[in-house]
């Protein structure tokens, strides 16, 4: 053999080496691609993209907000919600009868029919985050525990998106008045 032989095998191993890894690495990226999407599967539950908005200084609650669909064949509820980010957590409805705005906590939490999909958004149902202990910022995550009757709990992140603006992510319909500045 030859020594030019040689270098030819070694750049053949490499390639071989280089292929090998790809092939590896391929299957690891296809796994990863539903946590990118910030998305939550508990039992028959799917959590979609919790978010909030950035609050301005001094605020004392911040709104949270996402979808959850039911895959199985009997209800759920959310009964809980909780975060480091505040002292706590209620679940809210928010509606307008005869020209007036009502805001009310729901005790009993928000049910989830079979089948069903509740989205948690601007100016609907959605979560508060009271008492807060940090403020939200534009770009980064806070941590927070979703409670259900049935289902138990789940933690997952919320993206935070800009103050009283469109959120950054897409895919949500209408996200309320770009004026609103109160965070929820």
């Amino acid at each position: 053999m030859s020594r030019s032989h040689v270098p030819a095998r070694t750049t053949l191993t490499r390639r071989g080496l280089a292929a090998l890894t790809l092939g590896l690495m391929l299957p690891l990226g296809l796994f990863a691609a539903p946590a990118s999407a910030h998305e939550y599967k508990l039992g028959e539950l799917e959590i979609g993209h919790p978010w909030s908005r950035e609050t301005p200084a001094g605020a004392k609650v911040a709104g949270g907000y996402l979808t959850v669909t039911n895959h199985g064949g009997e209800a759920d509820r959310l009964i809980a919600v909780s975060s480091d980010i505040s002292e706590k957590g209620e679940i809210h409805e928010m509606a307008v009868n005869d020209g007036v705005m009502t805001m009310r906590q729901l005790p009993e939490g928000l049910e989830i029919a079979p089948g069903g999909k509740v989205e948690l958004k601007p100016g609907s149902y959605h979560l508060m985050f009271m008492g807060l202990k940090a403020q939200p910022k534009k770009g980064e995550r806070f941590p927070g525990t979703l409670t259900f009757e049935k289902a138990g709990k789940i933690d997952v992140e919320f993206a935070v998106d800009a103050m009283g603006g469109e959120p950054d992510h897409g895919g949500h319909g209408e996200h309320g008045n770009k004026d609103d500045q109160s965070g929820h």
